[in-house]
């Protein structure tokens, strides 16, 4: 009889070991699944830190653009920003061509992409104020809307006043690289040709085309260095950019 007790009581033990195995297994199994949960969720944003990294985001692209453009051949070099010719004075660049000038249009068209690498030295501040005044009503927006989104809203809303600003910028500029030293010969050996064929003269502001392509290629620069920050994690150099684009990957 004894030794039946014995082995009901070692049986009754046994399971209840189990029990509590069991049940430690079963929390720490929870707990687990709890923690990677939690992990797995991104972190929360108000709009006011959004819309703080949407200005950062900004502020980082254009420094960084400023660096690249301000310097000898910024411009030139590059082609997706280089200052073409003026369209409206192709007739001009035809014919000097035609008379034998095309080291002269050579000169010109190197100097009017001086003359915006220039002008770009003084455009940070410009810009960077642009960037602190502007409005976002809603950042979320912005932030889920693609590539460039925060540039494109940048362009829209400060063209007009950041064009005012920059353009005394690029008459100094132009008037520090001598630009119209390269333009007075062709503009006039092309006005003294349409004298004799009874054609229209052209001369066209410099002022106006020079500020007017600065400013599209420092945007174009902008949003490439926007779209960096939004798709390359290494691109998020402060700890906001991270929690802020890092939300969109999550």
């Amino acid at each position: 009889m004894l030794k039946h007790g014995c082995f009901l009581f070692t049986i009754l033990l046994v399971l209840s070991s189990c029990d509590v195995l069991n049940k430690a297994a079963s929390d720490a199994a929870n707990n687990f699944m709890n923690e990677g949960s939690s992990d797995a969720q991104p972190p929360s944003l108000t709009n006011s830190e959004v819309i703080s990294g949407l200005r950062e985001a900004l502020s980082v692209g254009i420094e960084n653009s400023v660096s690249i453009t301000s310097v000898t051949d910024g411009f030139l070099s590059n082609n997706d920003i280089r200052l073409p010719f003026p369209p409206d004075a192709l007739k001009v660049k035809e014919k000097a061509l035609d008379l034998g000038l095309g080291d002269q249009v050579q000169k010109f068209e190197t100097t009017l992409n001086r003359a915006a690498e220039e002008a770009c030295k003084e455009a940070l501040p410009i810009f960077k104020k642009a960037i602190i005044d502007m409005s976002l009503s809603d950042g979320f927006a912005i932030l889920n809307g693609g590539n460039g989104a925060a540039t494109k809203y940048l362009k829209q809303q400060t063209t007009e006043s950041l064009t005012s600003a920059f353009s005394p910028k690029v008459k100094a500029a132009i008037s520090k690289v001598k630009l119209t030293d390269y333009w007075t010969p062709l503009i006039n050996k092309y006005n003294t040709a349409m004298i004799l064929t009874g054609g229209e003269k052209i001369n066209p502001d410099l002022d106006v085309f020079v500020t007017q392509k600065a400013i599209e290629g420092l945007f174009f620069m902008v949003e490439a260095e926007e779209n960096k920050i939004r798709l390359d994690p290494l691109a998020r150099v402060t700890d906001l950019l991270s929690k802020v684009f890092g939300s969109l990957t999550n």
